[in-house]
């Protein structure tokens, strides 16, 4: 009796761009109703690998199969027509259509004479996404759901075009833990009903927790493929980075100095005109990282905005070393020392057509090292470029490479570098970590505790509780745009999940 065929087998896939192998004789395979993790640093080939199979990128050497069969995929269109749907890192949905009409668009059904039928649509969206336990609302606009809702789109309109195999490009980089919760028992029913589903990820813990077998990329070569059976964090850490990797922070006491940052009673509205921001005192000193921990959308990227001269506070007072900032702009905050790493680094950390060199001089190109009469010196540039990319083990491009053109964690790594680079008084790191591998991740946090240690301020904004819990000398809770308690780091994972959800008593 043979056994059946492979859902998806990729032979030898090498794809170069230019001198760049970004993929080398790479073999990867999928069987009928699992799923395949798929790990690798920052810049391992994943994502491409998966474009290859998509039809984004045309393999330079290699065979796919699918179904036992070998098939060329030449474009989305091909891949859509075999059964393969992809869910991008960064969404590809209309905000201002319904999710109907995003899950349709290219492939509207129509009644007589072209007219377009979007109640029929609507019905079978809504079958789809109770059949799967989606919980979608087809007449939702995009702009008015949440980004877990958007991903649950994104997976429902590959379902739609008949989907069997179904690509997952860093599905939980933006969501929440409720959301990556509700994620996985979505996957596990389309499990069931038989759906193959390649999972990329960096997230050892969720990769351990979802997948059946896991195959690690590094420098764009397979290192191996293992079941889930008997593999661990730091087994897989190894395998992705090749060396032993320290997934907990090693630390020192910290010593803190002046403070750097007063805030007093800043109140912020959102771009709705709502009160995000609600009274907050904070205080960060010198040589100490103060953690902002909470729900996401409980007015943190207000009061950042505002300490970062993004926004301009209703009322309040901000502080940095000495400096008055509120309410006077970026410049002002940028030349009292602060520095601010974005959660968006697309939107706000890069200028995605600049090279890394213009990029990585955003905010020294004023200074006498850069500019000359005011004409930047951009040999100086690439230098210092040069320099930074090493420094901070950027991979994937040189000092003359668009933004654009990096993986997701190295650009993230870029904007580290920059900020760091300025030699602020106050460091705001929000969402640090958002898209790195372990050994990234493991970087960033030794480079942070640095920082502190030279007696920067930090001012940490993150979604994650173990990063806080790792990173921070003292954790303010933030709920519903106020500061509701500080918690010391070794506070327990209970005390700090029901302080964010607004339970416990306010501490001292």
């Amino acid at each position: 009796m043979t056994a059946d065929p492979a859902a998806l087998e990729l032979r030898g896939i090498t794809k170069r761009f230019g001198a760049v192998v970004a993929n080398d004789r790479v073999d990867f395979d999928l069987r009928p109703g699992e799923v395949h993790a798929l790990l690798g640093e920052n810049g391992a080939g994943k994502s491409t690998l998966m474009s290859i199979l998509y039809g984004l990128y045309s393999p330079t050497e290699g065979e796919i199969l699918v179904g036992g069969g070998p098939v060329q995929i030449d474009s989305p269109a091909d891949a859509i027509d075999l059964g393969i749907g992809m869910v991008h890192q960064h969404f590809m949905l209309v905000p201002v259509m319904t999710v109907t009409e995003n899950i349709v668009l290219g492939n509207e059904p129509s009644r007589v004479a072209g007219v377009l039928d979007l109640a029929e649509a609507s019905e079978r969206v809504r079958e789809l996404s109770d059949r799967y336990g989606l919980a979608v609302d087809p007449d939702a606009v995009i702009e008015d759901t949440t980004v877990g809702m958007q991903q649950r789109v994104e997976i429902l309109r590959a379902l739609y075009r008949g989907a069997q195999i179904l690509v997952l490009d860093e599905p939980t980089a933006v969501l929440t833990a409720q959301e990556v919760t509700e994620l996985f028992r979505v996957l596990r029913a389309l499990q069931e009903a038989g759906t193959s589903i390649v999972f990329i990820s960096h997230k050892l813990n969720e990769v351990l927790e979802i997948a059946d077998r896991i195959t690690v990329l590094r420098r764009g070569k397979r290192v191996d493929t293992v079941p889930k059976e008997g593999a661990t964090e730091e087994s897989l850490a190894r395998m992705m980075v090749g060396r032993d990797v320290l997934l907990s922070v090693d630390k020192a006491a910290a010593k803190p100095v002046e403070p750097v940052l007063r805030v007093e009673a800043v109140h912020v509205r959102d771009d709705r005109g709502l009160e995000a921001v609600r009274g907050v005192d904070l205080e960060v000193r010198g040589g100490e990282i103060v953690a902002l921990a909470g729900v996401d959308g409980n007015g943190q990227q207000e009061l950042v905005d505002a300490i970062a001269g993004l926004a301009a506070p209703e009322t309040g007072s901000i502080v940095v070393g000495g400096t008055e900032v509120a309410g006077r702009g970026v410049r002002a905050a940028t030349d009292a020392g602060v520095a601010h790493i974005a959660e968006d680094r697309h939107r706000r950390g890069l200028v995605l057509p600049f090279t890394l060199a213009e990029n990585l001089a955003l905010r020294e190109y004023r200074s006498p090292e850069l500019s000359r009469r005011g004409l930047l010196q951009v040999r100086r540039m690439a230098t210092r470029a040069r320099g930074l990319l090493k420094e901070y083990d950027v991979r994937g491009g040189d000092e003359g490479s668009l933004a654009s053109s990096l993986s997701g964690g190295n650009q993230q790594k870029v904007c580290i570098a920059r900020e760091i680079a300025s030699n602020p008084k106050l460091l705001i790191a929000h969402q640090p970590t958002r898209g790195l591998d372990v050994g990234a991740i493991e970087f960033v946090h030794r480079r942070l505790i640095a920082e502190r240690d030279a007696g920067r301020g930090i001012l940490l904004v993150s979604l994650e509780s173990e990063e806080v819990r790792s990173l921070a000398d003292r954790i303010l809770v933030i709920y519903e745009g106020r500061i509701v308690g500080e918690l010391p780091p070794d506070a327990s994972e209970e005390q700090l999940g029901m302080m964010m959800t607004g339970g416990g008593s306010r501490a001292s």
